[in-house]
């Protein structure tokens, strides 16, 4: 059972959660002006976890065939016999009706809007088959983190929400621009849509740049439209910062994809989290 559970964990790269959680988090802060009690903390930590298990359960059923031929994917667990197609399936509906279970303890917003978020996880690993705009694709699927956060404390989608939304979805998105690059020669190989196929490292480099400054407009309005203060500006002072060394990181070696990716982003997104509740505390 250990091990099983090991062999899900390394499917879904269940540590890679830590990218979602920290803006459902701010936006309940916010939404919430502080503390937004336990059971909204239980629920929205299953409603994260459900909702990523199933996206990444979708994209590990649906792209097996291309993993097991990418020198970078072959040893998933998908791939390799680990974890059965019918495992898979078993994983993906479990997870998805986790998820719209526990919208529906939430309110009734966010369990009317359960499934049509579901759908929007769903169709990121079909987009790569067709548009190579499957980046801003995974980037709304991430985006739709904070507005979830919004709608559990406040049963509403508050502007300063879809600010904060929109900021992830470039994040996201840029940081995905650089984390293709390592499969570009096989996205153009197997004929899959991506830009880096399309456009060339150079070219996507500065897309991702271009993406990632959207962000920081984006996370600035979300400050000023919330009302919040210094820390909070803080925070987006410290996000620019971050970003501009992820860049730096990989425009200088694309060996180090993973470290600017893993790393920097992964405490970017705490980071931000605890200045808000900073802000929210002294502000």
């Amino acid at each position: 059972m250990i091990k099983k559970i090991k062999d899900f964990s390394e499917l879904v790269v269940f540590e890679h959660t830590i990218f979602s959680l920290p803006f459902i988090f701010v936006a309940m802060v916010v939404g919430a002006q502080g503390w937004f009690g336990w059971r909204l903390l239980f629920l929205g930590l299953l409603a994260a976890v459900s909702a990523r298990n199933y996206a990444m359960g979708v994209n590990r059923y649906l792209d097996k065939e291309f993993d097991a031929l990418n020198p970078r994917t072959k040893n998933r667990p998908s791939v390799d016999g680990r974890v059965s197609e019918g495992q898979m399936i078993a994983f993906i509906l479990i997870n998805a009706a986790l998820f719209i279970v526990v919208a529906y303890f939430i309110n009734d917003l966010a369990f009317k809007l359960s499934v049509p978020i579901l759908f929007v996880l769903g169709i990121y690993t079909l987009f790569k088959r067709f548009s190579a705009l499957a980046h801003i694709i995974l980037g709304i699927s991430l985006g739709l983190a904070p507005i979830a956060g919004a709608i559990a404390v406040t049963n509403s989608i508050p502007l300063w929400a879809i600010y904060l939304s929109i900021g992830v979805t470039f994040w996201v998105a840029g940081f995905d621009l650089l984390y293709s690059l390592q499969d570009m020669e096989f996205d153009r190989a197997h004929n899959l849509h991506s830009i880096p196929a399309k456009l060339g490292a150079k070219k996507t480099l500065a897309l991702a740049f271009a993406f990632h400054i959207i962000t920081m407009l984006f996370w600035y309005l979300f400050v000023k439209e919330a009302h919040l203060g210094t820390f909070a500006l803080v925070g987006v002072l410290i996000g620019a910062l971050m970003l501009t060394y992820e860049h730096y990181l990989v425009h200088k070696d694309f060996s180090k994809i993973d470290r600017a990716f893993f790393t920097v982003n992964g405490y970017l997104g705490f980071i931000f989290f605890i200045l808000i509740v900073l802000d929210i505390i002294f502000g």
